[in-house]
């Protein structure tokens, strides 16, 4: 989760640990997706819990990394140029900005010089690896659960606030 959206973004709390810390509170849910605890999180919030109280924890996490495609010099170079060429128009565009009477002279040249630098970039970027990696991938960092913990003083009404989360959607959905 990015720090847009954490509890951080929106309060001024001075208590939240600012180095790496063992998560603290008993468990009161744990679920197989993030999505699933991060439903119960909001919950707990949309009925009016001291969310402030409770942490999500990500039990035996992994790093997955998933290959989207083989690289390629045509690849990485129709990249380089790609990229090249939009900051090469950015640049055009500021100077033309600055240069009365320039015409379109400005912007082809930053579209020129964007391409070329790109082309370079890339080139020698990928000539760095030496064929040892040879595809483009996204990592990702996952976990095995997610537990919801909550401080004790509050552990047992989220607990069943989550119980009864639990009960509604296990009834909602169809039996087999």
């Amino acid at each position: 989760m990015t720090t847009a959206f954490t509890q951080t973004a929106f309060t001024r709390s001075a208590r939240l640990p600012q180095l790496p810390t063992m998560p603290t509170g008993w468990p009161i849910g744990s679920y197989d997706s993030y999505e699933g605890a991060q439903r119960a999180v909001d919950h707990l919030a949309d009925n009016n819990f001291p969310v402030e109280d409770v942490t999500i924890v990500g039990v035996q996490p992994m790093l997955v990394e998933r290959v989207a495609a083989r690289l390629t010099w045509g690849r990485v170079l129709a990249g380089g140029a790609g990229s090249g060429a939009w900051f090469g128009l950015f640049v055009g565009l500021l100077l033309s900005l600055f240069t009365p009477n320039a015409g379109l002279l400005p912007l082809l040249i930053g579209l020129l010089g964007g391409v070329a630098f790109g082309l370079a970039f890339s080139a020698m970027g990928y000539a760095a690896t030496r064929g040892k990696r040879d595809f483009v991938s996204q990592s990702q960092l996952v976990a095995t659960r997610y537990d919801v913990l909550c401080q004790p003083r509050n552990a047992e009404g989220g607990r069943d606030l989550l119980a009864k989360l639990a009960m509604r959607t296990e009834y909602a959905q169809p039996q087999g």
